[in-house]
């Protein structure tokens, strides 16, 4: 395979705000269509020789040649919270397994995830091969209809149960129903959790504490052909924390470095092994902190607040125009942010097809942050939560940009 060095782009460009990335499966060079997170299980279960077409997907065989996947009667898919594209490639000297994956020419430029990009957002439309649109998982935070209050929907706090919000059948479920083999690794206390029973429902969930053991229960399940999914947290969390930028995320970078070379010396020869993310993440600027609350221009006719700092949804007050409150928050935040009615965000295809009764769920205006700005309201937030030191969710390409590397042990 030929080797090809990725060049980073200048960091200022990586923050700003891009089109809006495409769910159908043409495939033109541009952004989304085949290479986006929605297609990397469809196209698995192609390699596998299990096909599951989705809503959104009609040919995993098609997207399997595409994304440039081998054959393979077991696969492992890796999915590596917070690790976007642009990080890896600025931390590569710390990760030398994933930098031989990155040198490859088939791994070097990266796939798009989904707009909001977050973890909820993000698994729903990686676990069903979807789009937000249909999984109604549309923000980190979202309106609950049925309670006409906020919801959180990791917890699934204040939320509807996760299978009456996300009633897309899952791949996994699909693939078990079929009669393959599906094997998750991964943390106890995410074995029966909302977020999974909503996004990777239908999988035999394996517990353990020590990553080093979830790696080789990863390994063992690959012994026997089906699919197997390993889901690594340190990065997110560790970014939320600390600063995806400090010392203690790279710390946590090379050891999941260290944790994917030890899956690929321990899966059976033949193994396929795919590598993605949820997100990338961004380092805020404590001086392009925008808070709502003192802010009476923002506030005004805005009943609630949902997403999150880099991508917001406004839940307006009875009579209020979503058009002016768009204007008016246009006006205010100029270049930092693009902000969209519900109307305008959906006809651009933000969310992929949206089915009736998300619409609802879905914020009146809309409102995605460029640069370093993050929008919060400390009315309803924590200090802690409108302080992180790195983000994401919003439409850049250091948020939106997410690594597809290939093995074959």
């Amino acid at each position: 395979m030929e080797g090809m060095s990725v060049e980073v782009p200048d960091p200022n460009e990586l923050l700003r705000l891009q089109p809006t990335v495409r769910y159908d499966d043409r495939n033109d060079q541009g952004r989304g269509g085949i290479r986006h997170l929605s297609t990397v299980l469809p196209a698995i279960s192609a390699a596998i020789g299990c096909p599951m077409p989705t809503p959104i997907h009609a040919d995993p065989g098609l997207a399997r040649e595409q994304l440039g996947l081998p054959e393979a009667s077991s696969a492992v898919i890796v999915l590596v919270d917070g690790l976007g594209f642009w990080n890896l490639a600025m931390r590569r000297g710390h990760a030398p397994y994933l930098r031989s994956l990155l040198d490859d020419s088939a791994c070097s430029r990266p796939i798009s995830t989904c707009y909001p990009s977050t973890t909820v957002a993000a698994m729903s439309t990686f676990g069903t091969g979807t789009c937000p649109g249909l999984t109604a998982m549309t923000g980190y935070t979202q309106l609950n209809v049925q309670t006409d209050a906020i919801c959180q929907l990791i917890q699934f706090k204040d939320a509807p149960e996760p299978q009456e919000l996300q009633r897309q059948p899952t791949i996994f479920e699909r693939l078990t129903a079929g009669g393959v083999r599906v094997t998750s690794s991964g943390l106890p206390k995410f074995a029966s959790s909302p977020l999974t029973q909503a996004a990777f429902r239908g999988a035999d969930y394996i517990s353990n504490v020590l990553p080093r053991d979830r790696v080789l229960a990863a390994a063992k399940a690959a012994r026997t052909p089906g699919l197997t999914y390993l889901y690594i947290r340190d990065a997110d969390k560790t970014g939320h924390n600390y600063g995806w930028d400090s010392d203690r995320w790279i710390g946590a970078f090379e050891r999941i470095d260290a944790q994917l070379g030890l899956l690929s010396r321990s899966v059976p020869k033949g193994t396929l092994i795919v590598i993605t993310a949820d997100h990338g993440m961004i380092s805020t600027d404590p001086a392009q902190r925008i808070d709502i609350a003192q802010e009476p221009v923002l506030a005004r006719g805005v009943r609630t607040v949902g997403g999150e700092p880099r991508a917001l949804m406004l839940y307006l007050e009875p009579g209020q125009s979503a058009d002016e409150v768009a204007s008016r928050w246009r006006e205010r935040l100029g270049d930092s942010a693009l902000v969209r009615t519900r109307e305008e965000a959906v006809a651009d295809g933000v969310y992929g097809q949206v089915e009736p009764r998300v619409l609802p769920m879905i914020g009146d205006v809309l409102v995605s942050a460029a640069g370093r700005t993050t929008i919060v309201d400390s009315r309803i937030q924590t200090d802690k939560a409108t302080r992180l030191p790195s983000v994401h969710g919003s439409q850049t390409s250091a948020e939106m940009d997410i690594p597809l590397l290939i093995d074959v042990a």
